[in-house]
């Protein structure tokens, strides 16, 4: 049951990850998708979009066959949120797909809404008596971030699902979590007797997280004025990409044991007392992106002209246990940066002792391991080696790991494996409220002093990496940011 079918991200991700799961055969023959709209559309028409969208977007080659079959399931309901009639007819639906598909009761409901409708659906679905299953079915719903704007609404949006829904079946979708570069991260630290012992303070100087992305706002001011880069970004994506970096090893990778540990994370994450000394904030102006010569924010059409949301963003943040005591946390987002790239550089301390001339390691910087989560998925190591030659001389060279060469099987897309687990009730990778609220614990506080301090603001050429208060948080630590 998907909420929201007309948006670009059911029509660009989640219908496309239907098909392809079909594609693969990861679906069951009964699988049935029911669109949910106030367009004045039959089943047929709700086929045809799905059909355009699976067409255009989807990444496996199109099936007739597979097709057909999946175009017996689709059924559409027209209707508002907060129309009692239609969602009357939705149970209806449901209980028609129950008897003609054998669904046997077991419903999952996507809500690709903004979370200002999460209340009226879920009271409606309550209503309806859509939230409560009947004997061994099971009922579902999956929730989009953002998770809130700060610590009180996610309270609020918390308790308005949590009060017609079970815990244990809230899934609420990171998609960042369903990369496959991200999941590797735990074979990585956990597979390989190689990595964790050095995983720690006492080898490691500090850890750098960025998403960049080379685009601007495009249509989206609607949405993004008034939320900006941290609440977009760095509430959800980063802080679980800190926690999954810096947790310890769990007992086994069960739902429940994983999501102890990154909690475990977050509450040892130190808010900054200093925030402007730990933070910097900028908005895109002008310039060249690539060959193409684009507007700043404050020209892009939907943005105020005084707007002060921020484009990009950067934190400094500490944890508070014995493994990273010491160890500085940055973490970065924005747009219209240099390029397109988000990655996790673990970056060690310098050798106690150097045995060479000084100048045989005048080009050696810190030994790192990059875990690259997109585009090029795959894990990057650099470290001194010998140049050839007669002479002594050490200069930094990369070891690469690349998803794409290592393996023959392509990476499911995160959407796919997200809905799949969803279907299969298998939620390790899906943050439940704890984490949500102390990821605005964290937050919150930064957003409260950056809206007191009207000077913060800095602009930055579109194309660059940033702005010069993001390079300063560096230079003050001593230290710089990397170039993905």
């Amino acid at each position: 049951m998907l909420f929201g079918v007309t948006g670009d991200l059911a029509r660009k991700k989640l219908m496309p990850a239907i098909y392809d799961l079909s594609n693969r055969g990861m679906l069951p023959p009964g699988f049935s998708l029911v669109g949910f709209a106030r367009r004045d559309w039959d089943d047929q028409e709700f086929g045809k979009i799905v059909h355009d969208a699976v067409k255009q977007h989807a990444r496996t080659p199109f099936k007739e066959e597979v097709w057909r079959a999946l175009c017996e399931g689709l059924r559409f309901v027209q209707g508002s949120f907060d129309d009692e009639a239609a969602f009357d007819e939705l149970a209806r639906t449901l209980a028609a797909l129950d008897e003609e598909r054998g669904t046997g009761g077991n419903h999952g409901f996507y809500l690709s809404i903004p979370p200002g409708s999460f209340a009226t659906v879920c009271q409606q679905l309550e209503r309806a008596g859509l939230s409560t299953p009947h004997k061994d079915a099971w009922r579902r719903v999956v929730i989009e971030k953002p998770f809130g704007h700060d610590l009180a609404s996610a309270r609020e949006l918390n308790a308005i699902v949590e009060g017609v829904f079970p815990a244990d079946s809230i899934f609420r979708i990171d998609h960042y979590l369903g990369k496959e570069t991200v999941q590797n991260l735990l074979a990585l630290r956990f597979a390989n007797q190689l990595f964790e012992p050095v995983w720690n303070s006492h080898y490691v100087d500090h850890v750098q997280i960025t998403m960049a992305e080379d685009i601007g706002i495009g249509g989206r001011a609607g949405y993004y004025d008034g939320i900006g880069a941290a609440r977009d970004v760095i509430q959800n994506h980063l802080l679980q990409l800190l926690a999954l970096t810096a947790m310890e090893e769990p007992a086994s990778f069960a739902a429940d044991q994983l999501r102890a540990e990154k909690e475990k994370v977050l509450s040892a994450v130190r808010v900054p007392t200093d925030i402007a000394g730990s933070t910097a904030r900028g908005q895109y102006a002008a310039g060249w992106q690539g060959s193409e010569q684009v507007v700043g924010y404050l020209q892009e059409e939907g943005v105020a002209a005084d707007s002060r949301t921020e484009t990009y963003a950067a934190i400094r943040l500490d944890i508070d246990t014995r493994r990273w005591a010491g160890v500085p946390f940055y973490l970065r987002t924005g747009k219209r940066l240099g390029k397109r790239v988000t990655e996790i550089a673990v970056v060690f301390k310098a050798a106690p002792h150097l045995p060479f001339e000084d100048t045989a390691t005048e080009e050696l910087g810190r030994n790192a391991i990059v875990i690259r989560v997109q585009p090029d998925e795959g894990v990057t190591m650099r470290f001194g080696a010998k140049v050839p030659g007669a002479q002594m001389e050490v200069r930094d060279v990369t070891m690469d790991f690349g998803y794409g060469r290592a393996f023959t099987e392509s990476s499911p897309e995160a959407y796919e494996r997200l809905i799949l687990d969803v279907l299969l009730g298998e939620p390790p990778l899906f943050p439940r409220h704890e984490e949500v609220e102390l990821s605005w614990r964290i937050l919150d506080p930064i957003e409260k002093a950056w809206a007191k301090d009207k000077a913060s603001l800095d602009q930055y050429e579109a194309g660059t990496w940033g702005p010069a208060s993001a390079d300063q948080l560096m230079t003050r630590d001593g230290r710089v940011w990397r170039m993905p």
